[in-house]
């Protein structure tokens, strides 16, 4: 059985990609044409398969070179996985520090205000959500609640869910209706909440309960190169090179 869970996160803004680009492909089956020639389409029961193309990474220094080494050994063949962030930054429901959308903030201090030795804290998604009702496997819609957003869930935002067998599963919705809002007691602490009814694409992967956490903060997905894509290792003139790389839901 192949291993969804326990690998590694692919470390995105170290390949400083140009672009990214992140779809959900092969969602229906066409079943022929009908009198007036159009194609009669119909949706598959597990959806589509979400695929991600980081485009022109910037490798440059040595360790990037490493790092792309290390993709290609690991992944070229597609049959070994890791987990690819989703970047919604920029677009998602999060708050402005500093006047940027910040989906997650760090330099956070133990109890007593220190740091770790190397000056580091600990760091939190400022957005998440939870269930509010069991969603089954293939499920298309799901009621959930989302903490501390800055905005409506209008039009359509990533999320991805950490199942315990398929691991990390990314999805998007496509139909919002707003259930209500208040504030709810997590972890100690107060916050604000508003809930919705979600139709979602692809369907759930694997059936959750009720309180499984939903990720608004970098959503990713289990995800290996497609069929007959390799990363290779390239070395161009004055020591900058430009590679894309393309990723592909693991099943």
């Amino acid at each position: 059985m192949a291993g969804y869970i326990s690998v590694p996160t692919l470390e995105a803004n170290f390949l400083h990609p140009v672009k990214t680009i992140f779809d959900v492909q092969g969602s229906s089956l066409e079943g022929g044409r009908n009198g007036n020639g159009e194609s009669i389409s119909m949706e598959m029961t597990g959806g589509g398969i979400v695929t991600a193309t980081y485009e022109d990474c910037l490798i440059r220094d040595k360790e990037q070179y490493e790092y792309i080494n290390m993709l290609g050994a690991r992944l070229n063949g597609s049959f070994r996985y890791i987990n690819v962030p989703i970047i919604t930054d920029w677009f998602g429901p999060f708050p402005t520090i500093g006047g940027l959308p910040t989906p997650i903030i760090g330099g956070i201090t133990h109890s007593d205000g220190s740091l770790f030795s190397d000056g580091a804290g600990y760091s939190q998604a400022t957005v998440f959500g939870q269930l509010t009702a069991a969603a089954s496997l293939n499920a298309g819609q799901i009621q959930m609640r989302i903490y501390d957003s800055s905005r409506e869930l209008r039009m359509s935002d990533w999320f991805s869910i950490y199942h315990p067998v398929k691991g990390w599963r990314a999805y998007r919705y496509w139909e919002s209706e707003k259930l209500g809002e208040g504030t709810q007691t997590v972890s100690g602490a107060s916050r604000a909440y508003k809930e919705y009814r979600l139709a979602v694409a692809p369907p759930i992967r694997e059936a959750c309960a009720v309180g499984t956490r939903l990720e608004f903060a970098r959503p990713r997905f289990v995800a290996k190169f497609p069929t007959g894509f390799t990363l290779p290792s390239v070395v161009e003139a004055f020591f900058v090179t430009q590679q894309s790389i393309q990723f592909v839901e693991a099943f």
